[in-house]
């Protein structure tokens, strides 16, 4: 396809849109509860003057379309004009043709709606490469620049736009139900864009190495790395296990290891996004979903 874009990211994109849109729309706009980011801004547009945030999101993101355009690359450029106009377009679909959710005395469960519905969305977008234009291309360079999560650059940004909102027309409750609707969404975000899988890595030392790795191979089936490891006490050499186990298995790893040798040391974390053979490649190397 052109510039390599793939059809199942313009779905996925597209997709995200439509969530996002819906969220905005159902439980912001029908709560006057505002967003961070641009979107934000067209909420803020909105209650001051009328206009539609599917209008005025476009006008405000033109400008960063060329900034996408020279720092992001073509691809990402396209995925950026696709999810910023597929976003306008479902937020005035679902303007025209709304359900009426009566929340306005529960601005809780409307702010925990929101926040779930925007950071679906949006974190949907960015994992299949695309944006909705302002700030999102700003944390996007942040994240490919920097390393920034994009959930929590988009959050500082966010904290700056309610402020604006909480001097023009927000009352005081309002913005504190908004600042945690915006937190939800920025955590919801990091959830999507790390993987929804969550694994565990275990590092293993232990004086019977090479029985503890023996029986993770044939016992649970899975691979092992023996890393070499310099002790700065002992001042000796010793094999380290790395292994990554599915996140339901760590507790017969941990069995496993102590069977052989009570003693071993095990340090387990989280492993967010796991690829390859036993997670998203079968033992013929051909991936688990096809």
């Amino acid at each position: 396809m052109l510039f390599n874009l793939k059809l199942k990211n313009i779905f996925f994109i597209l997709l995200g849109s439509a969530i996002m849109g819906f969220g905005v729309v159902h439980f912001n706009m029908q709560n006057q509860l505002a967003e961070g980011g641009f979107t934000g801004i067209t909420l803020l547009i909105y209650n001051l003057t009328g206009l539609s945030p599917a209008i005025s999101n476009i006008l405000l993101n033109l400008p960063l379309f060329f900034i996408g355009y020279r720092l992001l690359g073509k691809r990402t450029f396209i995925y950026t004009i696709i999810g910023t106009v597929g976003l306008s377009i479902f937020i005035a679909v679902f303007e025209k043709y709304q359900f009426h959710i009566p929340l306005k005395d529960d601005l809780m469960l409307a702010a925990l709606f929101a926040g779930v519905f925007i950071g679906v969305g949006l974190g949907i977008i960015f994992r299949y490469g695309g944006t909705t234009g302002g700030v999102d291309i700003i944390a996007r360079l942040v994240f490919k620049y920097k390393g920034y999560s994009m959930g929590k650059t988009m959050f500082v940004f966010d904290f700056c736009v309610i402020t604006l909102s909480l001097a023009t027309y927000l009352s005081y409750k309002e913005a504190m139900y908004t600042l945690v609707l915006v937190f939800i969404g920025s955590r919801v975000i990091d959830f999507i864009q790390e993987g929804a899988y969550a694994a565990r890595g275990a590092f293993i030392i232990s004086e019977s190495n090479q029985e503890i790795a023996s029986k993770i191979n044939n016992e649970m089936e899975r691979g092992v790395t023996l890393l070499k490891g310099y002790g700065s006490f002992s001042k000796l050499e010793k094999d380290v296990i790395y292994c990554v186990v599915g996140k339901n298995e760590i507790v017969r790893l941990k069995n496993l290891i102590t069977s052989v040798d009570p003693h071993a040391f095990v340090s387990v974390s989280v492993v967010h996004d796991v690829l390859g053979e036993g997670f998203t490649l079968d033992e013929n190397k051909k991936p688990l979903d096809e």
